[in-house]
């Protein structure tokens, strides 16, 4: 590979051996993510801030690395999934003396739409290319390739990314840069109030004296149908809430909601109480699964709770 005013990437029609690929945060979700790109033939050369957990992904293929500037150094491709718009910037800054000009960053966080606009133009500046690619589908999706990728950048810039993004998902460009935070916020402000509403009906629907598992299998099929109330539904009756996506992830996303509707203008009272019931019990629960949705409405209604099963939580 050649770094000079061409970009960096392959065409679909070449071999992908000879991109490299570095991925920044192996988490719950790069872990996975890094695996699918590794199983789909490109060389991909994981760090994290725990090593442990980049050498975690070498019998998968992955390479750790112990340094950022080991990992981007050759890299065209740069992943980044890490767990704020904070820690972000800060890689960013860490990386960029490493960084070729020409190489793609591809930012698969959940950050500020603001934030995704400094990135872009924090990396234009030494002549690195930028998409936000924020992703929804939890680690079940990153592990079946199946994510949901909601892309923000320039069209030539998405379309050399697209055969990356498809090892780990659907991707669509849904804007330029920053339109892929956007469309994350509006996916977790519908999977926010929507895991909330699915718990509300269940908890009524035993305080009123109907069996709720059967509740919510008469109601699938119809209108109210929907993902969250099959499995999330499943997971609040089992009183299952290993993550998952987790009640800290969800909190952050439905602020950010809440910050890019006030930049817009705009009042979003259900957000605002969804964000409320998670902040409820953020500082209890960060790391349950974000079902634990349930768990915040049993808060407020004391006495009230759903099934007798015990409840399934990680470790502190």
């Amino acid at each position: 590979m050649t770094f000079s005013n061409q970009h960096p990437l392959l065409s679909q029609e070449a071999d992908l051996t000879t991109t490299t690929i570095a991925f920044l945060g192996i988490g719950l979700m790069g872990h996975p993510m890094a695996i699918r790109l590794a199983e789909a033939g490109w060389t991909v050369r994981a760090w994290n801030r725990s090593p442990d957990k980049a050498e975690a992904l070498r019998p998968a293929g992955v390479q750790p690395c112990k340094g950022i500037d080991e990992a981007v150094r050759a890299a065209g491709i740069v992943i980044s999934m890490l767990a704020s718009g904070a820690v972000v910037g800060e890689v960013i800054d860490a990386a960029l003396p490493s960084l070729h000009p020409g190489a793609l960053w591809i930012d698969m966080s959940s950050t500020q739409h603001g934030e995704a606009l400094a990135f872009h133009a924090r990396l234009a500046a030494h002549q690195v290319r930028f998409l936000d690619a924020p992703v929804s589908g939890g680690v079940a999706g990153a592990q079946a390739g199946s994510l949901a990728i909601m892309a923000g950048g320039a069209l030539d810039d998405f379309a050399m990314a697209e055969p990356v993004l498809r090892a780990m998902g659907r991707p669509t460009l849904v804007g330029p840069a920053g339109s892929g935070q956007v469309a994350k916020l509006c996916n977790q402000l519908i999977v926010g109030g929507t895991l909330n509403i699915v718990a509300e009906a269940l908890l009524l629907a035993q305080a009123a004296g109907a069996d709720p598992a059967a509740v919510r299998s008469a109601i699938r099929g119809g209108f109210a149908d929907s993902r969250i109330l099959e499995l999330h539904g499943q997971r609040m009756l089992d009183r299952n809430f290993i993550p998952g996506g987790q009640v800290t992830s969800q909190l952050k996303d439905l602020q950010n909601v809440l910050v890019a509707a006030a930049g817009a203008g705009l009042v979003l009272p259900v957000t605002s109480v969804v964000t409320a019931n998670y902040r409820s019990i953020a500082d209890e629960l960060p790391r349950a699964d974000h079902a634990a949705a349930l768990l915040a409405l049993e808060k407020m209604n004391p006495g009230q709770r759903l099934g007798t099963a015990p409840d399934q939580l990680p470790p502190m």
